[in-house]
């Protein structure tokens, strides 16, 4: 696999520009405060702003092909992100992180996400070109989690996160007490003599730990939308960007996406199919390969139906409830 469209200058370029929004983002999260919708609907707005300015330049510097490549896996990146902030919020109620701490711990979360998935881009680029057989690994890790997402679309409760459960909070205990409540952003204080992290730490290394689950499944979906890592790269940059913008945009507005999980199901198991079929067509040419811009048109269309049929859903449901307070 060559190195596709990323020179050095534009890697060295994009990951200063990616360090100096994120040092912006730090600097505005520095004083704690409760984000107002406004601000959030604002930031967010820019940060969706960026990719489509960005998939214009891209577009017109290196041609459609890595235009569409590009938009295409941004759409992915941020319907798994979008659906990533349904484990965030349960995190921070579980935690019961203030609100005005709450875009410092994503922040945090973020920044991990977005090194980790550099790591896992790393290695599945070193992977797809030296083993063709990583197509297929890749294909058979989305199809099992599309399988795991349909069936907690179908069971939301599953949902639930126990927080005790989680290993990384386990072995923390086990070497450090926790104080018993938050001390503004500090993640550590000293209390008593010893050195204690606070539970502003423990969700934060909470939602680094599901960062690593994340990341297996978004990076192997980009991958089968395109195989080249500067794109794989910026679609994930992009998409996380403005997830804490975004989070409490959605807030609310989540629990009304009622069959999302099925449209990411769908999503998952389609690309999983096309790199199985990738896979497949070197082995045997007579099996077909499916295009990028077919796969972009499928990806709109799940998410349209998905959104259409949740909102139709949201107002069946309202109507029962209204004719049954109704006297």
């Amino acid at each position: 696999m060559d190195a596709g469209i990323g020179t050095p200058g534009l890697w060295a370029i994009s990951i200063a520009v990616l360090i100096a929004l994120f040092a912006l983002d730090f600097l505005l999260t520095r004083r704690p405060h409760e984000v107002s919708l406004k601000e959030a609907i604002g930031w967010s707005a820019f940060y969706i702003a960026l990719p489509v300015i960005f998939g214009v330049w891209i577009w017109s510097a290196f041609g459609s092909a890595q235009g569409v490549e590009f938009y295409a896996g941004y759409l992915v990146e941020k319907s798994l992100s979008v659906d990533n902030l349904f484990v965030f919020m349960l995190l921070l109620s579980s935690f019961a992180v203030p609100r005005e701490l709450q875009q410092r711990v994503l922040l945090i979360g973020v920044a991990g996400a977005l090194v980790l998935r550099g790591v896992f881009i790393a290695l599945g680029a070193v992977l797809i070109s030296t083993f063709a057989w990583t197509f297929l690994l890749f294909g058979a890790i989305l199809l099992a989690t599309a399988v795991k997402v349909l069936r907690d679309a179908a069971s939301p409760t599953e949902h639930e996160v126990d927080v005790d459960s989680l290993r990384s909070v386990r072995l923390v205990r086990r070497f450090w007490p926790v104080t018993n409540g938050y001390r503004g952003t500090r993640m550590t204080v000293v209390e008593n003599g010893r050195r204690a992290i606070t539970p502003l730490a423990m969700a934060t290394l909470a939602i680094l730990a599901t960062d690593v689950v994340f990341a297996v499944d978004s990076v192997p979906a980009v991958y089968g939308i395109t195989g080249d890592p500067y794109l794989v790269f910026v679609t994930n940059a992009f998409a996380l960007l403005g997830l804490r913008a975004l989070y409490f945009v959605l807030a609310g507005a989540l629990g009304a996406l009622v069959h999302l999980g099925y449209g990411l199901a769908a999503i998952l198991a389609f690309i999983g199919a096309k790199l199985v079929m990738h896979w497949a067509h070197g082995v045997w040419s007579w099996v077909p390969e499916v295009p990028t811009l077919l796969s972009l048109g499928v990806i709109v269309a799940i998410l349209a139906i998905v959104i259409t049929t949740s909102l139709i859903s949201n107002r069946r449901r309202e109507r029962r409830e209204q004719a049954a307070t109704t006297p």
